[in-house]
């Protein structure tokens, strides 16, 4: 991957003022080009000081070979939504967790992006956008470049970047839309549940109804914001927990899971510049018990 930008005015003084600007590169990425002496202009390499004129061509080579070998690569069969030379977007199936841990060192999605990321001979680290939770299907998106990575990350925190989910909950909602804006901490005691606190962070969710079923409602949530277990959370603390989640919930016959999934994401391509909108279909567990709802009415 290579970044290059054609200098047509005197707006710039020099090479560091356009890695800073209209790149917006970070300060740690910025190290590992000079440090490897991967900046150029005319297609000669220079420091960032060098000045600069109408004309000239500044290209910088990311092209970074990286190591992951802390990541075991193991087969599968991955449900690639799209991929270029940027980015990777995967359907995740349930069950599965995004990273590896001591529970889940050989099967993890990211097992997975690895041996794919062998099968190519693409020497990258593995790193993902976005994360989801083991038994939450959806899209997960994986960066090949350091830039591309940092330049999503910005987009999350200038909310330019849209995730949106398919639950169903239990009970019916009378709103048709709302927002949920309560804040979320790490329960005490707890390493993994999250609750409703004041001192927690800000959390922010928007809901729309799409269904309401006997006794269920299929909903539509977009994330504002994107804290652990949020909409899990949010769903409990409207007391419509998400069917099938056993930690803020109960334990269902319908679905062994969370009926939760990520359908849906919109971004900016950080190359491109263009708008990136994604959408897959249902996972086939949800559409069996959205399908016997509806034969039971």
């Amino acid at each position: 991957m290579e970044l290059i930008f054609e200098i047509k005015d005197n707006k710039f003084y020099n090479v560091k003022e356009i890695i800073k600007s209209h790149f917006q590169i970070s300060d740690r990425l910025l190290t590992k080009l000079k440090k490897e002496k991967r900046i150029f202009l005319n297609n000669k390499p220079v420091y960032v000081t060098e000045q600069v004129q109408a004309g000239d061509l500044l290209k910088l080579d990311m092209n970074f070979v990286e190591d992951s070998d802390n990541i075991l690569p193991v087969k599968m069969d991955l449900d690639i939504v799209y991929e270029d030379d940027y980015l990777l977007i995967v359907n995740k199936p349930p069950f599965l967790p995004v990273h590896p841990s001591c529970y889940h060192y050989d099967n993890s999605l990211s097992n997975g992006i690895k041996y794919y990321f062998n099968s190519i001979n693409l020497k990258r680290k593995i790193r993902p956008i976005n994360r989801l939770d083991k038994d939450t299907s959806g899209l997960v998106i994986f960066a090949k470049h350091e830039y591309i990575q940092e330049a999503l990350v910005k987009q999350m925190k200038a909310q330019l970047f849209k995730k949106e989910y398919i639950a169903i909950l239990t009970g019916n909602l009378e709103k048709s839309f709302g927002t949920i804006n309560a804040p979320i901490a790490r329960k005490a005691g707890s390493i993994m549940e999250r609750e409703i606190s004041e001192s927690g962070e800000t959390a922010i969710s928007h809901f729309e109804l799409i269904k309401n079923l006997d006794n269920f409602c299929v909903v539509k949530y977009t994330l504002e914001t994107g804290r652990t277990h949020q909409l899990r959370v949010h769903s409990k603390y409207i007391s419509h927990p998400i069917l099938g989640d056993t930690l803020y919930g109960e334990e269902s016959t319908l679905i062994d899971r969370q009926a939760l999934h990520a359908y849906k994401i919109s971004f900016i391509h950080p190359i491109t510049q263009k708008e990136l909108i994604l959408e897959t279909e249902l996972p086939n567990d949800i559409k069996q018990l959205l399908c016997n709802m509806k034969e039971k009415l």
